[in-house]
């Protein structure tokens, strides 16, 4: 096999900004930051989620919307017509 074709492994740490937990895993990813945890030296990749604070994972339920985009639609242009 050629040397060339095959990616680097390099020790990578993702942050999930979230929950603050360290996911310790090899990735071809790289980052300025690096930080030394337990001796080793690892590029620290930060991420918004993560399995460990994504809803579909951790069984939360959020509730982004309360009203219905239609509802929303009609109620905008009430307050329009009613003006007029």
């Amino acid at each position: 096999m050629k040397a060339e074709g095959h990616p680097i492994l390099n020790n990578v740490c993702f942050l999930d900004v979230a929950s603050g937990k360290r996911f310790l895993t090899k990735s071809t990813m790289k980052s300025a930051r690096k930080e030394v945890i337990d001796g080793t030296e690892y590029f620290v990749v930060v991420r918004d989620v993560t399995m460990d604070s994504h809803p579909a994972y951790t069984g939360e339920k959020r509730l982004v919307d309360t009203a219905g985009r239609v509802e929303k639609f009609t109620n905008k242009f009430k307050r329009v017509s009613a003006k007029k």
